[in-house]
């Protein structure tokens, strides 16, 4: 009988649950649910509504089921830093507070004036973001840890409440800048640092690992197909990497969706001083893998424009309005912090630009081209750092996630990285979860073979540089962003 899989992929905005099946050594998928997702403020704390989620999946077994499906395992992806406290009777003491929450904004700061960057960096290898779970921890309530049994990642703990196995996945753990790359463990001093010890941590495991099946409880509440969960690679962007096709002999990746994940994957860890100078982490990824990418932003400004523009504008209707405007009109900081979580992101993005003594975006095409034309600069800007770092130039970008449906995204991006864009597929952090659940139940060899497999199965469209030169609009950039004059926009 042909074995059937389904992806749970929840991002920050929205989740799904995503059929898939292997035919004639090609990957079918099919979207059998969907649901909307996102923080709310519950009293001083933006927080995720983990409950919520965790009833979304069961809808969308239910829908599963229904389908005529009642055998399948299931693979949980989310996004990464965010955590929950369980308690000693096995239940969570909060709903997770979010990331985007402004709580870190001062620990960073706080903590590194005690443990010094280098001396983090050194042990972790991970860049430096104010949000990361070290940080989180650092603020976290000096109550609620003591009375933590369990501190699980989110994708860990929707694994645990499913199955009743608590682990914690080294794709997503790494993400929290707390464990230490010779080790393989959480870092001790660290951990002290934030009040935390080892024995809070469930057990790591390797991506691909088994947790067992549904407890009955869940059965008994829910018409659902009898479902065995692997501990997929858990955080999304490793699941996004591991759905890439990975072209060329020194390709890089930009996994595009509200965060775009910039970067490379290798065998071995590269947090020398070059990539320390220049942020860049080293999450682990499935298989003995590297990700060696920095994290930047994404869609999260264009999701922001078009909500406050319209409801019924779409992210194509601004594509096409872009398309009409000239790119490069002014300069933005694209990863400004006055752009994580503003009240309103269209002010945000005039204001900035009024503060710069700089054009200011107006219409719907003005303010999507401005977007895309500096995430384009950002992108290329950052490739140019990772050559640096590699000590040679990487000879492709494959473009996964959602970005890597805006052509003119892509287009911008290879004009000014002079690189070939391979873009899609859309579904691949989806499509990577499959394949580690196929490669689990042996029915895909390995990564080598999961790859080739979805060259095969999804549509690639390839850019390549065009003629126009805009090496001195990069060139001016880059001065922009260092504080530095610039000869012309």
């Amino acid at each position: 009988m042909q074995q059937t899989y389904v992806a749970v992929d929840i991002g920050a905005s929205s989740g799904r649950l995503m059929l898939g099946q292997l035919n004639s050594n090609k990957l079918q998928l099919r979207e059998v649910h969907r649901f909307k997702n996102g923080f709310i403020k519950k009293g001083k704390f933006d927080c995720w509504s983990i409950d919520s989620i965790i009833n979304e999946i069961f809808i969308g077994l239910e829908k599963v089921k229904g389908l005529g499906y009642k055998n399948i395992i299931l693979g949980i992806d989310t996004w990464a830093v965010d955590y929950v406290l369980v308690g000693k009777n096995g239940k969570k003491l909060k709903d997770p507070i979010s990331y985007r929450d402004s709580r870190t904004k001062n620990a960073l700061k706080e903590l590194t004036s005690d443990l010094s960057k280098q001396y983090i960096y050194a042990k972790t290898g991970i860049q430096f973001l104010s949000f990361n779970t070290l940080y989180q921890l650092y603020e976290e309530s000096k109550d609620d840890l003591a009375n933590t049994d369990k501190i699980m990642m989110i994708p860990d703990y929707i694994g645990y409440v499913l199955t009743g196995k608590a682990v914690t996945e080294i794709t997503n753990a790494s993400t929290t800048q707390m464990l230490n790359l010779r080790e393989g463990l959480f870092d001790d001093d660290l951990l002290k640092k934030v009040n935390v010890n080892q024995g809070q941590f469930p057990k790591l495991v390797e991506s691909g690992t088994v947790l067992g099946k549904i407890k009955d409880e869940w059965n008994q509440k829910y018409d659902i197909p009898e479902t065995t969960v692997v501990s997929v690679a858990t955080h999304d962007t490793a699941s996004a990497v591991l759905g890439a096709p990975g072209k060329g002999k020194h390709w890089a990746f930009i996994s595009s969706g509200t965060w775009s994940l910039i970067g490379t994957e290798l065998n071995v860890p590269e947090n020398g001083q070059k990539a320390f100078e220049n942020n860049y982490t080293n999450e682990w990824g499935a298989y003995g893998t590297y990700r060696v990418l920095k994290n930047i932003m994404g869609l999260w400004m264009i999701q922001n424009v078009k909500k406050e523009l319209s409801n019924d504008i779409s992210f194509q209707d601004l594509a096409d309005l872009a398309a009409r405007e000239k790119p490069f009109q002014q300069f933005i900081d694209v990863n400004d912090k006055c752009f994580t979580n503003p009240e309103n992101m269209i002010e945000t993005i005039q204001d900035y630009c009024k503060n710069t003594d700089q054009i200011v975006p107006t219409t719907g095409g003005e303010l999507a081209m401005a977007i895309y034309s500096n995430l384009a600069l950002y992108y290329a800007n950052e490739i140019q750092k990772l050559d640096g770092i590699l000590d040679y130039k990487l000879d492709s970008l494959n473009i996964v996630g959602g970005g890597s449906n805006i052509g003119l995204l892509n287009q911008l991006t290879s004009n000014l990285a002079h690189i070939n864009v391979l873009a899609g597929p859309s579904e691949a952090t989806a499509i990577g979860n499959l394949v580690v659940q196929m490669i689990t139940k042996k029915e895909i060899r390995n990564i080598s073979e999961g790859r080739n497999i979805i060259s095969k199965s999804f549509k690639i469209k390839k850019f390549v540089p065009e003629d126009d030169n805009y090496d001195q609009v990069l060139e001016n950039y880059q001065n922009f962003l260092n504080g530095e004059a610039i000869t012309n926009i």
